[in-house]
């Protein structure tokens, strides 16, 4: 489910994840089918050093950044000279758009992919990271999930990751890969109709998951506490029935919690159960990877490394969840 490149080389070893507040990294080392989380670091940033938004300066103090990243990358052993950059929801513009008909070379289809997504983003096409993943089909059509993100914005992250010493080979968002750790980790999650719900202290996002493929993205500013979010999937779950043919969910998959108090994070759980009929779990990538013993798997840490082991692991999720585009 990764948005903004195509694996053309070996996967990086290592995953940078910034947020508002903090700086995140996660090495992963493989050996055959043997997947281990080998270092993870944190680093918090100042008040106001990142704000990340879809249409506006990002980064106030590319100093702090720089050196947030750096602090945490030094901390890796060994030191990684390649990361995956991870970067908030709220950078991309996320649609899903249909076609009947899909031209049969690359480029008609990037064409006629920033056709159809430029009415919606808030600045020039021509100033856009464009990138997409194949979505389910349907009475013939196909749909894609497409990510639109200033360029300059995504190059303001990409600087700080320089300036620390790390080149930023993969940039893709987060939510997307905690789908693809979920689809990396658990083999059963490639059927059937499931659902993840992110939680983060500025914003959440939904993403219903049919047969490994996405079927419904929907992000929003933070208006309240996790507890809050049972309207938001009830109401998502009313869509899911009318006009997505869909039953029930198998599974309900939570993530970025830790980041609240633990009661209210649990009634938020409570109230999602209450409203879908259906057990929601914390995403645990476990079920896939091993940690070395010095890491402790709290879940906080286990937040910190799902959308970490997503786009490291990318390459072991069902082919319908990898991106379609280089946009370096």
């Amino acid at each position: 489910m990764n948005g903004m490149s195509l694996l053309t080389s070996p996967p990086p070893p290592a995953a940078i994840e910034i947020s508002a507040g903090r700086v995140n990294v996660v090495a992963l080392s493989s050996h055959g089918s043997s997947r281990t989380i080998t270092g993870q670091s944190s680093e918090p940033l100042p008040d106001g050093a990142v704000t990340p938004a879809l249409n506006g300066p990002n980064v106030h103090d590319a100093a702090a950044l720089a050196a947030a990243v750096k602090a945490a990358v030094d901390r890796m052993s060994p030191r990684p000279k390649r990361a995956a950059l991870l970067l908030p929801d709220t950078v991309a513009k996320v649609s899903l758009v249909r076609f009947d008909k899909v031209p049969p070379k690359v480029q008609d289809l990037e064409q006629l992919i920033r056709w159809q997504v430029r009415k919606a983003a808030p600045f020039r096409i021509e100033d856009a990271q464009v990138s997409w993943v194949e979505g389910a089909a349907a009475e013939g059509a196909r749909d894609y999930l497409v990510l639109v993100a200033r360029r300059d914005i995504v190059q303001s992250y990409e600087r700080a990751c320089d300036a620390a010493g790390v080149q930023a080979g993969i940039v893709d968002i987060v939510s997307t890969n905690q789908v693809n750790a979920v689809l990396a980790t658990d083999a059963s999650a490639a059927s059937g109709d499931w659902m993840l719900v992110h939680t983060a202290p500025d914003y959440s996002t939904i993403i219903i998951v049919r047969n490994g493929r996405a079927i419904f993205f929907r992000s929003r500013p933070a208006d309240g506490l996790p507890q809050d979010m049972g309207d938001l999937v009830h109401q998502t779950a009313m869509y899911y029935e009318d006009r997505l043919g869909g039953t029930a969910f198998s599974r309900v998959v939570l993530a970025g919690s830790s980041s609240f108090d633990p009661a209210l994070a649990d009634r938020g759980r409570r109230q999602i159960e209450e409203r879908l009929g259906v057990k929601a779990d914390l995403l645990d990538v476990r079920k896939g990877v091993t940690l070395r013993d010095r890491i402790a798997a709290g879940p906080e840490v286990l937040d910190a490394l799902a959308p970490a082991v997503g786009v490291l692991l990318r390459d072991l999720a069902p082919a319908a969840a990898r991106g379609r585009e280089q946009v370096a």
